[in-house]
C-alpha cells in the first residue's frame, strides 16, 4: 500500500499544551530554548482513506517541533535543517512523498532547498489549496446573493506563493480586482502580469489592508502572517471573507461581534473513506486542509514527484490537482467558519442582519 508523511507544527505553544500537558507549568522562555533541541517524531498513523475508485492508502503526521514564531525568527538555516531531518524520518518509514505543512511550506525558497537535500519527493500542497479558495469564495459569494462582476475583490497577500496564483484566476471572474501585500514593486509586476492576461478588468494595490476593506466586499486572505491582521471592525457589512492562511488572518472575535458580515475557513476538504488521523489538529474527519489534501491525492496516483514548491504556483498545476482530485472524490467541505458547518439557515441570518 503507497504511503505519505505530512509534515505539522505547533503554531503556538497552546498547541505543546495539546499534545504535552506538563509542558504548561513551564515558563514560556525555557520553553523557546527547550523545543529548539526537541528533535522531529512521528504523531499519528493515518488510515482509512479510500478513493472512490477503491485504491486505499495510509498515511502518518509528523511534528517538526517549532512554533510559527520560531520558524519566522529564527536563523533560517537553522529551520530548514529542522525540516529536513522531519523528511528524512519520515522517509524511514517508508512514505512515498511528504507535504510540507503550515510555516514548513514557507521558510526559505518555499520547499525547493529541502527537495534538494533529501531522496524523496515533497509538496507544499499550495496547488490544491488554491483550488479550494477559489471554489470556495465562488460558492460563498452566490451563497450571500453577490456577482462577483459587480464586487471589488481584494486578494491580502497577493505577491505570496498561494496569493499570486489565487490572484491570476480568480481575475478571469471579476472586473475589479485589489492586490495587498507589503512590497510594492512585486505588486505592480502582478498588476502587469494579470492586466496581460486579462483585457477587461481594472486592477490597483496598496501595501496597505484597510485601504482595501474600505472598499471591497469579497476578501481573499492568504497572508501568511504570525498574528491576525484584522479585526470586526475593519470589515464593511455584507463583507465575504475566505481565510486561507493559517495561522488564522481574521480575529476569532469577528464571529462574536459581527453578525453581518461571513467569513469562512478556506481550503477544507472531505476525504473519501472511514478517515481516522488519530490526532485532532483542529479539523474533524473525514474533513482536512487542502494542503493535506494534495499530498493524499498524489499518493493515490502514484505521482511521486516534487509538486507544489517554489514561489511561483504554476496554474495548469492548479487545473491538474482539481482533476486528480474530482477523480478520487475529493470535495470541498461545504463552507465551514469557525470549526463548524455553516448551515444555509445561518447564511440566511446572515443575510437578514445584512437589511
Amino acid at each position: 500500500m503507497d504511503k505519505f508523511s505530512f509534515i505539522i507544527h505547533p503554531l503556538g505553544f497552546d498547541d505543546f499544551y495539546r499534545k504535552f500537558d506538563w509542558m504548561e507549568k513551564l515558563p514560556e522562555s525555557i520553553l523557546k530554548k527547550a523545543t529548539k533541541h526537541v528533535p522531529p517524531f512521528k504523531v499519528s498513523k493515518i488510515t482509512g482513506i479510500k478513493s472512490q475508485t477503491g485504491k486505499e492508502i495510509k498515511g502518518y503526521f509528523f511534528a517538526c517541533p517549532l512554533t510559527s514564531e520560531q520558524m519566522i525568527n529564527l536563523k533560517e538555516e537553522f529551520v530548514i535543517n529542522k525540516i529536513i531531518k522531519t523528511v528524512k524520518k519520515c522517509q524511514k518509514v517508508g512514505s512515498n512523498i511528504v507535504g510540507l505543512g503550515s510555516f514548513t511550506s514557507v521558510v526559505g525558497d518555499k520547499g525547493i532547498t529541502i527537495s534538494e537535500n533529501v531522496d524523496i519527493p515533497v509538496t507544499t500542497g499550495n496547488s490544491y489549496t488554491v483550488a479550494t479558495a477559489i471554489e470556495g469564495t465562488k460558492l460563498a459569494a452566490e451563497k450571500m446573493d453577490m456577482n462577483l462582476i459587480n464586487e471589488i475583490v481584494s486578494v491580502i497577500g497577493a505577491n505570496g506563493s498561494i496569493g499570486k496564483t489565487v490572484s491570476r484566476l480568480i481575475a478571469k471572474d471579476v472586473k475589479k480586482l485589489k492586490l495587498v501585500s507589503r512590497n510594492l514593486n512585486k505588486l505592480q509586476k502582478l498588476k502587469s502580469l494579470i492586466k496581460s492576461e486579462n483585457n477587461d478588468i481594472e486592477v490597483t494595490y496598496t501595501d496597505q489592508i484597510k485601504d482595501a476593506l474600505n472598499v471591497s466586499r469579497i476578501i481573499i486572505t492568504v497572508s501568511g502572517a504570525v498574528k491576525t491582521l484584522f479585526s470586526p471592525q475593519d470589515l464593511l457589512s455584507g463583507s465575504v471573507v475566505c481565510d486561507v492562511a493559517r495561522p488564522r488572518d481574521v480575529a476569532h472575535n469577528v464571529n462574536g461581534k459581527r453578525n453581518d458580515v461571513l467569513v469562512i475557513e478556506g481550503g477544507i476538504v472531505r476525504i473519501p473513506g472511514d478517515v481516522n488521523f488519530n490526532f485532532n489538529f483542529g479539523v474533524e474527519a473525514p474533513n482536512a486542509y487542502a494542503c493535506m489534501a494534495e499530498t493524499m491525492l498524489l499518493t493515490l496516483e502514484s505521482k511521486f514527484t516534487n509538486y507544489s514548491l517554489g514561489p511561483d504556483i504554476k496554474i495548469n498545476k492548479v487545473k491538474e490537482i482539481k482533476n486528480i482530485a474530482q477523480k478520487h472524490g475529493f470535495k470541498l467541505a461545504g463552507l465551514r467558519s469557525y470549526g463548524g458547518l455553516l448551515t444555509d439557515e445561518k447564511i440566511e441570518e446572515i443575510k437578514n442582519n445584512i437589511r
